[in-house]
């Protein structure tokens, strides 16, 4: 699962990399705010996945083979509902989120036509979301490789082929996006066939199952809220950014992709603890759950540091590459320490992020990403009252990611003694 998430930060950074070799900072920007836009809309279900991935992983664990078929189908209607209401809201949704992002005229004009036709592959990526989590929670990592790899080697050639050879500019990029999610889409439904899975052939009543919904539906609007949490924060950060000018707004856009990069390949260990987690929980196995919940904080920690290191030493090196344009590059260069210190400082919140999630967790899991939530909004107010400019932005950044884990970790031992008492 680490080299499936590596493979979502590297379609970002080939899209910003391919806008970037234009050498227009107002191109790079909004291909950047426009991955934000729709982290921020995607992502708010991105319970999907993880919601499906715990509660599939819990049936496996108790021996519930139907279990996981009924968890899937419910999972799948409620991705094309969902994904069908974003795309006939795309313009209310456009309209506000190029307002909040505070760009210029100039990154507005091109964001808005990568986003009115990204946009239209909501139903595909919400799908995408639960065939994934339902493939993780059955501990088939390497079928998870397969289709998160097919789906971003996919949009990453659309997008070359569609930007620089068809001449599409930024246009291109959401119509690289749109036909690889479709294409992930077969792909999704083909691999849980041959798994055995008929989601379709689940009867309606047993989908409508009011116990179950009830449960299905706390899970995912915990992790929503809980997910909305994050968004806001990058958005912030983000918007905070674009306030500075197009420079300061390109020179985050590449050290986000720098970010992003170690932030996927840490939470490749927070997959697999959903997993190991989840099926502990099923089969009522306290020792698996700790040695689980064990490994995956310490792999975390291990890899943040080492991400960490790769990032302030051959950090230059990947701006040079990802943008021709100058003061972009003097900018992100001059940011670029507190961007590496970033993975770090996230490692613990990804391990528990996936332990939390694993064990169903999610109420608290929401209640301490909120509490998290208000320390960074302290912490913004407070760099901007000192008047530290992008440098506090990035700080208050870092403290948000380290509040996440530092508040699961005082948690965890009441949440674990109640789960196995």
């Amino acid at each position: 699962m680490t080299l499936a998430n590596v493979t979502t930060p590297l379609l970002g950074f080939v899209g910003a990399a391919v806008i970037g070799r234009l050498g227009d900072a107002a191109l790079l920007g909004a291909i950047s705010l426009g991955a934000v836009i729709f982290d921020a809309i995607f992502w708010s279900f991105g319970s999907l996945r993880m919601a499906t991935a715990g509660l599939t992983a819990q049936a496996v664990g108790a021996g519930d083979r139907s279990e996981v078929d009924r968890t899937l189908a419910r999972a799948l209607a409620a991705g094309a509902l969902a994904g069908l209401a974003i795309a006939l809201l795309q313009w209310p949704l456009g309209q506000a989120a190029f307002a909040v992002s505070g760009a210029s005229p100039a990154v507005v004009a091109a964001l808005s036509a990568y986003f009115h036709i990204r946009i239209l592959s909501a139903p595909f990526v919400l799908a995408n979301y639960a065939l994934l989590g339902s493939v993780l929670g059955r501990g088939r990592t390497d079928l998870g490789l397969v289709l998160q790899v097919a789906i971003n080697l996919i949009n990453i050639a659309l997008t070359l082929a569609l930007v620089l050879v068809a001449d599409l500019g930024i246009a291109g990029a959401g119509l690289a996006a749109l036909g690889a999610e479709a294409a992930g889409l077969v792909l999704g439904l083909f691999v849980v066939s041959r798994l055995g899975s008929r989601p379709f052939r689940v009867p309606l009543a047993e989908i409508r199952d009011a116990a179950a919904l009830k449960r299905t539906l706390a899970v995912n609007i915990d992790v929503i809220l809980r997910t909305l949490a994050i968004i806001a924060a990058i958005v912030t950060f983000s918007a905070l950014g674009a306030r500075q000018g197009d420079v300061i707004l390109a020179a985050n856009a590449v050290l986000w992709n720098l970010v992003l990069i170690g932030g996927f390949f840490l939470d490749g260990f927070a997959t697999a603890a959903e997993t190991l987690c989840g099926q502990s929980v099923g089969a009522r196995d306290a020792a698996s759950f700790r040695t689980a919940a064990s490994l995956s904080l310490r792999w975390c920690l291990g890899f943040g540091l080492a991400v960490s290191l790769l990032a302030l030493t051959g950090g230059g090196a990947f701006i040079d590459f990802v943008t021709t344009n100058g003061p972009v590059r003097e900018a992100a260069r001059s940011y670029l320490p507190l961007a590496g210190f970033a993975p770090v400082a996230a490692a613990s919140a990804f391990a528990y992020d996936g332990i939390f999630i694993g064990a169903t967790w999610t109420r608290a899991m929401r209640n301490l990403m909120l509490i998290a939530l208000v320390v960074f909004t302290i912490t913004v107010a407070l760099v901007q009252a000192l008047g530290l400019g992008n440098t506090g932005f990035w700080v208050a950044l870092i403290v948000f990611l380290a509040a996440r884990g530092i508040g699961q970790r005082i948690a965890y031992p009441g949440l674990l003694r109640r789960t196995f008492a």
